[in-house]
């Protein structure tokens, strides 16, 4: 099989697969006959076709997908004008925390915050697939010690949490998530602070849109 054949092959799995395709599940498009570095070079190769359209093939924790670029979302969301469901400025603050200081407490990102987090905002973001508990801190009480998962990545469009925006300093209160392009699923927020200043002890902050 010559290169463009094995090139047409993953274009199509690629294009017509409801899910990322890992270099695995894409091997055995080729019966196990490709190596993995075969198989990532016509990927690579895949991604410069694809250079300059408005679509495009990336690398995410769970494999590879076409997606959407973002200067095209403006002109999607036209197709499906309904809000999306918003995520207040504390859920993304919260969220911020456990991405860059993971695994953390419920009473570490209350230090961070400087304010009491309702369990409630924890919920939202489990049931949104975003962060999961993944073990306890032999401490008093054992609290629960929440990480990212891969489904945060995939949604925001990342490989590996090595991918998150650097922060310029050591402080993870600074705005963060807001320069992820929440993986083309809905028109990227709206910058936010995601520690402002003036934040005191409420989480009934402005609503801030978020990924459907």
């Amino acid at each position: 099989m010559n290169t463009a054949d094995a090139k047409r092959i993953l274009e199509t799995a690629l294009i017509c697969a409801p899910q990322a395709l890992s270099v695995r599940d894409l091997g055995a498009l080729f019966e196990e006959r490709l190596s993995a570095d075969t198989l990532k070079q016509l990927l690579a190769d895949l991604q410069l076709d694809w250079s300059g359209r408005g679509v495009e093939l990336v690398c995410i924790a769970s494999g590879w997908r076409f997606q959407s670029r973002p200067d095209m979302h403006p002109f999607l969301d036209r197709l499906h004008p309904e809000k999306p469901p918003r995520y207040s400025r504390a859920t993304l603050e919260t969220l911020a925390i456990i991405a860059y200081r993971q695994p953390v407490t419920r009473g570490d990102m209350e230090d961070i915050r400087g304010v009491t987090i309702n369990s409630v905002l924890l919920k939202q973001l489990e049931e949104r697939g975003w962060v999961e508990v993944i073990g306890h801190r032999e401490t008093v009480g054992r609290p629960a010690l929440y990480a990212t998962t891969r489904q945060f990545l995939d949604d925001m469009g990342l490989a590996s949490l090595d991918q998150l925006p650097v922060l310029e300093g050591s402080d993870v209160q600074e705005s963060a998530l807001e320069r992820l392009d929440f993986a083309g699923l809905s028109a990227p927020p709206d910058p936010v602070d995601l520690f402002p200043p003036e934040a005191n002890g409420s989480d009934n902050t402005q609503s801030t849109p978020g990924v459907p």
